[in-house]
């Protein structure tokens, strides 16, 4: 017999997404392939052809963040009616399986530096500041949408430079909001003590996430475009001053500080007003100059296996978040000094394994798992954190929970992937948990509104949807019957 033989595809077919055409933005068919230890997405679009991108070099961890998924929250209320499909009715629509984890307020454009990698486009030149009565409404969105916010991110722009900013705040405490974040690049909290001990007076519940790059002048140069080195350090030492409780975030981009990483997490445990490190592989959104898909994209799994090479958490350490497990990294520990105990190794593997959805008896051990999930959640903060992990800690029979444990004991590590054109998926966006608040009282998760709403490339994109709807219904109408 002389039949050919057929041959094996050299990959695993595991599914079928939606994603975007890297050129036109066009939602396309994608195949979910793995290959070795690799995830890749095969694109295909009618104009612009095949298009591979790696999405994950890690298929092991890939896989395991399905077993992560757990039922979304949802809103109290949805700002947008479903229309035009997932990515084109953000808004909150009722197709959005998340509510808001983390709620961004944009409170000015204005900045004080013209970072290459800024999402929002933000410079000095640009000089628009959000009234404090938008602010105001702005805020009531999301307490509608909410009930009680978990998380809100006072963002910009440069938002300490807003002649509002402490009235902005306040209007954020009269708000049943549990816990507030000021993003920054912390050249005013390196300039001025009085601003970072005004911060001090309204420490419960706030924490500053100062921008942190790097420690080296290139890589700053880079993403900065400014050697901050010296601000960052006085930053650091002004916020240690007033004990205002810090995470360290850093966009991370391939060839420029990715061999860092290691270093930034552990400068940050030589802080005890650092209580984690927030490491954002650079999304191709907004400025981005010079951005190259070959060199400088970076994943989520890279970045984890570095976290893993520091020895400050292993890689039973570092796991999916369940809110949003493709796109959310995070490990937890109890801090003393500069040396970490990750509370995932202080629960013995069978109640572990017990706790995470998805396993072979997870109604055995209810209550440690509730406890377990909610610790690991973007809403951990100043006022709740050491609660949960006395509440998680008294789960377990064989261990008993140390005096005194307060969020300054605490020390976590997360890596948040956001989507853009290269790793767009339709399902991972669905459970996007990080959102912005408009001035208009729309509710857009941050991967889908730094590509198509910030700079309202979404009208054409609907205008052109509803020319296809219209010819569509007109070419049923005129067919014979």
């Amino acid at each position: 017999m002389n039949a050919p033989l057929r041959k094996s595809r050299p990959y695993i077919f595991w599914g079928q997404t939606q994603s975007l055409c890297e050129t036109c933005l066009k939602l396309v068919p994608t195949k979910i392939q793995i290959l070795d230890n690799e995830v890749w997405y095969e694109k295909r679009c009618r104009e612009h052809g095949v298009q591979s991108t790696l999405v994950s070099t890690d298929a092991a961890y890939w896989r395991l963040c399905k077993d992560f998924i757990k039922p979304g929250d949802r809103p109290l209320q949805f700002q947008q009616r479903t229309e035009f499909g997932c990515p084109y009715d953000c808004g909150l629509c009722s197709d959005h399986e998340q509510h808001s984890c983390l709620a961004l307020i944009e409170i000015t454009e204005h900045c004080n530096l013209t970072c290459p990698v800024c999402f929002a486009e933000s410079s000095p030149a640009r000089t628009k500041f959000t009234p404090l009565a938008t602010v105001e409404k702005m805020l009531d969105a999301l307490v509608a949408s909410e009930g009680e916010p978990d998380l809100v991110q006072i963002s910009g722009g440069e938002p300490t430079l807003h002649p509002d900013f402490f009235e902005i705040l306040d209007a954020v405490r009269a708000r049943p909001i549990r816990h507030v974040m000021i993003n920054t690049n912390g050249l005013r909290i390196a300039r001025e003590k009085d601003f970072v001990a005004r911060l001090a007076e309204n420490r419960r519940g706030l924490e500053v996430y100062l921008q942190f790059d790097s420690l080296q002048r290139d890589a700053l140069i880079d993403l900065r475009g400014a050697d901050l080195r010296k601000i960052r350090q006085q930053a650091l030492e002004n916020l240690e001053h007033y004990g205002v409780s810090t995470t360290l975030v850093a966009t991370i981009k391939r060839g420029v500080n990715d061999a860092e990483i290691g270093d930034i997490v552990r400068h940050a445990l030589t802080w005890t007003c650092v209580r984690g490190v927030t490491l954002q592989p650079v999304q191709d959104a907004g400025r981005n100059e010079n951005f190259d898909k070959n060199t400088d994209r970076i994943m989520l799994s890279e970045i984890r296996k570095r976290v893993i090479e520091t020895g400050v958490f292993g890689d039973k350490d570092m796991i999916p978040l369940p809110c949003n497990p493709e796109s959310i990294s995070i490990g937890y520990g109890l801090r003393n000094g500069e040396r970490v105990l990750p509370l995932t190794s202080l629960i013995p593997q069978e109640q572990l394994v017990a706790v995470m959805p998805n396993t072979i008896s997870p109604e055995k051990y209810p209550v440690l798992r509730e406890k377990f999930v909610d610790l690991f959640s973007l809403s951990s903060g100043p006022q709740n954190t050491s609660e949960r992990v006395c509440e998680l800690l008294c789960c377990l029979p064989s261990f008993q929970v140390p005096e005194g444990l307060s969020y300054e004991n605490v020390f976590r590590v997360t890596i948040v992937q956001f989507l853009d054109r290269f790793n767009f998926c339709v399902g991972n966006v669905k459970r996007s948990c990080i959102h912005f608040v408009t001035e208009q009282g729309a509710i857009i998760p941050f991967d889908t509104y730094n590509l198509f709403y910030r700079n309202g490339k979404i009208d054409g994109i609907r205008a052109a949807l509803r020319g296809d709807t219209y010819r569509e219904a007109t070419q049923r109408e005129e067919m014979p019957r």
